[in-house]
């Protein structure tokens, strides 16, 4: 079942070709414009529209091959990776521009892919509230729409900040739910601007819980400096409910969906900004279990227990990330630095 902004997507994209034009949908990583791919196929192909896939991973001669039918008009919609934004790839008439998790893609790649059309349309999409004043300076140029549901039969993440001293409970709560047949997420703490600390982080932690906690279950990791590949390969698994707990880093805020996945446990909450954690809690709560998130936090200051204290009492973006510009100010929103995706 297809859910949210993928619906919008694909009824935009839908709309474009049987006016004539081609669209082009652009997902951060392979693994979530694969996703897309058979989201599209399932629904459109019926409908006589050609959808494929472009990402740095396939061969050659498929590349070329889909190159030439992309120019020649015989490929409807095209969804990739950063691949697509490359020079030799042209489209006949490209008539609407998608970007999903726009906030992983700097305003430069956005203008190039933009610019493979004449004057397309650009829908962009993001599953990250960001307040709305700030939105309309950011975006003035472009219209604004909110979905505030949730899909049907969807329950509402339950939330809870616990301190370092209920480490157990939270292990023996991991265990239960691996036991009912759901599968975790741990996200290892967030090292400022440093991803050699951030993967020694996530491989200490790797080793405490498959050596020390839970030797009996399958655990894996994945993090950003993993070739594209290997972290497709592990997201691939977790979704097939080969692995029980997952070690990572932000990486996986934007990701495939693993229904299956209800418990996400966040170390050192306090060193991610609110916007992030509402992300990363996104991550379950996409199945019909009940999920749960769970910030272990450190530090006794006033500004950290307001913090968790919004986390726990609110599942709406909105809400949430205009109190993460209260606490924590505004950032470098105006600069083009993101056009450098960052790579943790």
């Amino acid at each position: 079942m297809v859910h949210g902004k993928t619906v919008v997507a694909m009824c935009a994209a839908y709309k474009a070709v049987k006016s004539g034009y081609q669209a082009a949908i652009m997902a951060p990583t392979a693994i979530l414009a694969t996703q897309h791919l058979e989201n599209f196929k399932n629904i459109l192909e019926k409908l006589d529209i050609k959808c494929e896939l472009l990402v740095s991973g396939i061969t050659k001669k498929k590349k070329e091959e889909i190159l030439a039918r992309l120019e020649d008009g015989e490929i409807d919609i095209l969804i990739g990776t950063h691949a697509i934004i490359e020079e030799n790839v042209r489209f006949k008439n490209l008539g609407l521009v998608v970007t999903d998790e726009q906030h992983r893609f700097g305003v430069k790649q956005r203008t190039k892919i933009a610019e493979k059309g004449d004057n397309p349309d650009v829908l962009v999409m993001t599953a990250t509230p960001i307040p709305r004043t700030l939105a309309l300076i950011l975006y003035g140029d472009l219209d604004i729409s909110i979905i505030d549901e949730l899909p049907p039969n969807r329950k509402q993440i339950e939330t809870f900040a616990v301190g370092k001293n209920m480490t157990d409970r939270v292990n023996a709560f991991i265990k239960k739910q691996i036991e009912e047949g759901r599968q975790a997420y741990i996200v290892c703490p967030l090292v400022e601007e440093n991803e050699e600390m951030d993967l020694k982080s996530v491989e200490e932690l790797y080793e405490t819980y498959s050596k020390e906690i839970f030797p009996e279950y399958k655990v894996e990791y994945i993090h950003g400096k993993m070739r594209p590949k290997d972290k497709d390969l592990i997201m691939q698994r977790f979704k097939n409910k080969e692995i029980d707990i997952l070690i990572s880093t932000t990486v996986i805020e934007v990701g495939v969906d693993v229904p299956n996945s209800n418990v996400m446990v966040i170390e050192n909450a306090e060193r991610f900004g609110l916007a992030a954690l509402h992300q990363l809690r996104g991550r379950v709560g996409r199945g019909e279990y009940q999920s749960y998130c769970i910030l272990k936090y450190e530090g006794k200051s006033e500004n950290i227990r307001k913090r968790m204290k919004v986390m726990c009492e609110t599942n709406d973006g909105f809400v949430i990330s205009e109190k993460d510009l209260e606490l924590r100010g505004a950032g470098d929103f105006f600069g083009t630095m993101q056009h450098r995706t960052s790579r943790i």
